[in-house]
């Protein structure tokens, strides 16, 4: 699993390391960090300027929603 999060060095709090040893807990984890000039628009702002996009995500968004369209997986079962 790959996760970014893009935030100002001022937004780093106690709090976000917390939240980030809780969501990894007893997983191995690397922290890369990179100066950016400036702050790129996030993945779903991208995805949903271009029509065709949006037309799919918001209808995934509708899919989701239905409960029996559902299928809940247990990661730790995963190989």
């Amino acid at each position: 699993m790959s996760t970014i999060y893009r935030l100002h060095a001022d937004e780093l709090t106690v709090e976000f390391l917390e939240f980030l040893k809780e969501m990894y807990h007893n997983k191995n984890i690397e922290i890369s960090i990179c100066e950016t000039t400036t702050r790129e628009p996030d993945e779903t702002t991208y995805l949903l300027a271009h029509p065709a996009n949006r037309s799919r995500l918001l209808s995934a968004i509708e899919n989701v929603q239905q409960p029996g369209n559902r299928v809940i997986i247990d990661l730790d079962n995963l190989e």
